[in-house]
């Protein structure tokens, strides 16, 4: 069996910058176990299955489609590239001719728009709780070493942890931090957090206008480090909407890769994350 499978590069407008996703559209659901299988064969962080809801369904013509994102080691409940990266395959490709498809997924019904150059994410908003951060004390150690810290938030529903570096912090020190994969894994096994969020405030003033910055990091989940990450931007959002009392921003993962997201909190408990995509690669997997 031969299934289609492109690969994306996403909140980007380049190639080979922002995070890439593989999307396979499929004519109908596979096994967990192949799913599986073919996310390891690709290896990138996450792959996306955008199936058809009903036999009679057309990717063209269809508005609903079911979607399951799997990295090399296991299912996800969310992701935000690989979400953008299947919507531009289902309107770029399978010339999709309605304005909006919605995903039916583990974290329920998510919505994408076309939009001018890009496209837009209706997400759920997973604000953060504040932590106190002796509980956290050997991941923060692992992670920023000796750099000071300014707030501690867990979103217990995601299993994220947000770390956001004192304002003293220049963006280098942001960027230049070592985080190994390994150690942070071994730092934190409550299974309290299964992904950690490094922040820090941006520069409006400067352009483009970098509200706020952020990396991200998963080994629990295999991913050692994430590119561009729309699920974390889902915390993010929250935290720096209260903090900068702002409900647009516009937030840059100064990954090596580096992505830029634009995001809109909204009153309704959901945020939209926009962004563009980049093709890099059609093709087919045999299995």
């Amino acid at each position: 069996m031969e299934i289609p499978v492109f690969t994306l590069d996403a909140f980007t407008n380049l190639p080979f910058k922002g995070n890439p996703a593989a999307v396979c559209p499929l004519m109908h659901e596979l096994s967990d176990e192949l799913y599986q299988k073919i996310a390891a064969e690709i290896n990138l962080s996450e792959t996306a299955f955008v199936t058809r809801i009903n036999p009679s369904d057309d990717f063209s013509k269809a508005s609903r489609f079911c979607l399951r994102w799997f990295t090399p080691t296991t299912e996800v409940n969310l992701c935000g590239h690989a979400t953008l990266a299947s919507a531009a395959v289902l309107f770029q490709y399978k010339n999709n001719i309605n304005p909006t498809v919605v995903f039916e997924t583990r974290s329920g019904d998510l919505l994408v728009t076309h939009h001018r150059e890009g496209f837009v994410m209706d997400f759920p908003l997973n604000s953060p709780t504040q932590e106190d951060p002796s509980g956290f004390r050997d991941i923060i150690k692992t992670a920023v070493g000796d750099h000071p810290v300014q707030d501690v938030y867990l979103n217990s529903n995601t299993k994220k942890l947000l770390v956001r570096l004192a304002d003293s912090c220049d963006r280098s020190v942001l960027t230049s931090l070592k985080v190994d994969p390994v150690a942070l894994q071994s730092s934190e096994k409550s299974g309290r957090v299964k992904g950690l969020i490094i922040t820090m405030k941006g520069s409006p003033e400067c352009q483009p206008g970098y509200d706020f910055y952020s990396r991200y990091f998963a080994p629990w989940a295999g991913i050692p480090e994430d590119p561009v990450t729309g699920s974390a931007h889902t915390v993010l959002g929250g935290y720096w909407s209260k903090k900068l009392g702002k409900k647009k921003m516009l937030a840059y993962q100064c990954s090596s890769r580096g992505g830029e997201l634009e995001l809109e909190v909204r009153d309704d408990g959901r945020i939209n994350i926009a962004g563009q995509v980049v093709t890099v690669l059609k093709g087919t997997i045999t299995v």
